[in-house]
Parts: structure tokens; sequence; C-alpha cells
């Protein structure tokens, strides 16, 4: 078992996009280990998508997108309120507020 890194640049409750600096194989099964805030679960996923996303010179970055395939229970509640607990701190990062006193 080789263990490589991938930035993780989306992630859903059903799947994720990853970036790496190799090569995913089309419909490969892959294990996942990913630390999400304090916890750290594994899940299997499949490539259901993969491509060139950057050249920079000698440096190839490839984007790919991950089908979590059957996750175990356990794991599907982390990675929901994971997904879920993020996109709660981007709305209220995107909130503005208004003071609406008019001052002369």
């Amino acid at each position: 078992m080789v263990f490589q890194p991938a930035g993780i640049r989306q992630m859903s409750h059903g799947g994720m996009q990853v970036e790496t600096s190799f090569p995913l194989q089309l419909d490969s099964l892959h294990d996942f280990r990913l630390t999400l805030g304090d916890r750290s679960v594994v899940v299997k996923g499949r490539i259901a998508h993969s491509r060139i996303s950057d050249v920079d010179q000698d440096i190839i970055t490839y984007r790919s997108g991950i089908e979590f395939i059957e996750p175990p229970e356990r794991v599907a509640t982390a990675i929901r309120y994971f997904v879920d607990e993020l996109a709660k701190q981007k709305a209220a990062l995107n909130t503005l507020s208004i003071d609406t006193d008019e001052k002369s």
C-alpha cells in the first residue's frame, strides 16, 4: 500500500474533488484517509473523472472526482457533519451586516 498526498478542493456528502501530482485511473477504487477536523476516517472511493488541471514547467497537477462507495454509517455521519459545518461557516462569512441608522 502506497500513501500519496492529495489536496481536497471540494467535498460533499457523496464525494469529493481532489488535486494530486499524479494521475488516477478512471473507475479505480482507492481507500482515502480523511482528516475531518479532529476526526480521521477512511472511506472507499471510485475515480469518477480525472483530468490535467495545470502544467507549470515540469509540474503537472491533476484534478479528479471521487465518488464515495458505500461508506459505513459512522463514516457517512462524520462526513455529513463535517460538510454541513463547513457550509455553516461559509454562510456566516458571507453574511453582511448593514447599519440602517442614517447619520447626518
